[in-house]
């Protein structure tokens, strides 16, 4: 066992209908999720080796930092992405929430914000993530489209919700329907878990405006 684990789901497999069905959420989990957390660990195991034996094996250290980049971002994803869901979610935080309160100030309403995110998650090209996250340096949330797990990524920016939008997340109910699925995924929001978030992430020191 390596330093990445695959968290446990914080419920059951059937516990997400009819948004998400039972047979998608086990191979996601199971099989997907478990996937990248291996491959992490043993790009990292393998990098160490190549280290310690002190050989020049250039081509071969790109391609493991480029699979360490991979699924490390895909284990980081995924395992917001699953407590940011609860059977009993919905497309609405709390009014007086510290997230609710930010999304009705920076994006106008929560409603113009669902309409952004979901469109972003929408055009990502190929499998990826949409994301909201919060942004030390600017103070602000930004909404962001990650393509696979590492690209179109903003460096410093800490997710507080992310929806993963390659087929395995939704293909075995909503086939090509991305739109659909996205739609479904708003009725299982854990606003909790992002309203903690965001204040764990307000309180990050990190560089202002204008620093380097």
């Amino acid at each position: 066992m390596g330093p990445y684990v695959l968290p446990p789901l914080p419920y059951g497999y059937a516990d997400l209908e009819p948004h998400i069905d039972p047979e998608t959420m086990k191979l996601h989990h199971d099989a997907h999720h478990a996937a990248y957390v291996n491959a992490a660990n043993e790009a990292l195991a393998e990098l160490e080796r190549v280290r310690r034996e002190g050989g020049r094996e250039y081509a071969r250290v790109r391609a493991l930092t480029d699979a360490l980049a991979f699924n490390v971002s895909g284990h980081v994803l995924h395992s917001v992405f699953w407590t940011n869901m609860r059977p009993d979610g919905g497309p609405q935080p709390a009014s007086d929430s510290a997230i609710g309160e930010t999304l009705r100030r920076e994006f106008g309403s929560v409603e113009k914000w669902r309409e952004h995110f979901a469109w972003a998650a929408a055009q990502v090209q190929g499998g990826g993530w949409g994301v909201l996250g919060y942004d030390p340096v600017s103070q602000r949330l930004l909404v962001l489209a990650a393509e696979k797990h590492q690209n179109a990524a903003a460096w410093g920016v800490v997710p507080l919700l992310v929806v993963d939008v390659w087929e395995h997340a939704y293909y075995l109910r909503y086939r090509n329907e991305r739109a659909s699925y996205l739609k479904a995924f708003m009725n299982v929001i854990n606003w909790s878990d992002v309203d903690a978030r965001l204040l764990a992430a307000r309180a990050l020191r990190g560089p202002t405006r204008g620093e380097s």
